[in-house]
């Protein structure tokens, strides 16, 4: 409700509401801002991988389609779009999820789980579609961008105690980053991702979170339209 009110304090038209991936610890609220604001639900076209995943996972039946239907628009590696006068473009970035994209926009770079703060490293590769090796590719190719273009992270988790961040430069990310910066090989950060993620347990949101969000933020129904999640008790 601040993000909407700040939208229409500033007289913005909003054309895009991209969804980086399907997020698994929080649930989107990309309708409600569409039902407010306009514009249109964007998301990788590899969310079709999720969705095919995922609705064996939760035992979806044929009601739910794994086209990726329930978005406005589906981007490829290399689309470019507009928003005002700028040009911006997607690069496909796998590995946290099958359907992870990084829009760069203007001078500024929206990485969603691909990267972390300097500080923070990189996200978790475990989850199923995850792969480490994919992570760290894609990492490069973040780190390919100029040096001074801006990095907004999707999530921040104040490590050691500090304050909550969330821009950074791709600069600070090369020679900064404490899982991919100062040079670390490729075999490196899947040994150390493996490992880590071993440790790590599932987010307290995960099974509402998929359902939702590989919905484009829309709850699911059962057979008399009544919203209904499922829980899976061995499906993840």
């Amino acid at each position: 409700d601040a993000l909407i009110a700040e939208v229409e304090r500033q007289g913005l038209t909003v054309e895009w509401i991209i969804e980086t991936h399907v997020h698994a610890d929080h649930l989107s609220a990309a309708p409600y801002i569409q039902q407010k604001l306009g514009g249109k639900i964007g998301v990788g076209e590899k969310i079709m991988v999720v969705q095919e995943t995922f609705g064996k996972v939760f035992n979806e039946g044929t009601e739910f389609q794994r086209d990726g239907s329930q978005f406005d628009a589906l981007f490829k590696d290399g689309d470019t779009y507009e928003v005002g006068t700028m040009t911006c473009f997607a690069m496909y970035t796998p590995g946290h999820t099958p359907a992870c994209m990084v829009h760069v926009i203007g001078n500024a770079a929206f990485t969603g789980d691909t990267l972390f703060m300097p500080d923070g490293g990189s996200a978790r590769a475990d989850f199923p579609g995850g792969d480490a090796g994919e992570l760290y590719d894609s990492i490069q190719k973040v780190l390919a961008l100029p040096d001074e273009m801006r990095l907004f992270m999707c999530h921040d988790y104040g490590p050691n105690g500090r304050d909550i961040k969330w821009e950074t430069s791709v600069g600070e990310e090369k020679a900064h980053n404490i899982h991919v910066g100062g040079g670390k090989t490729r075999e490196e950060f899947i040994a150390f991702r493996t490992e880590r993620d071993a440790q790590l347990g599932m987010p307290k949101l995960i099974i509402p979170s998929l359902q939702v969000n590989m919905r484009a933020g829309h709850m699911p129904k059962d057979e008399d339209g009544n919203p209904v999640l499922k829980v899976p008790v061995n499906g993840l």
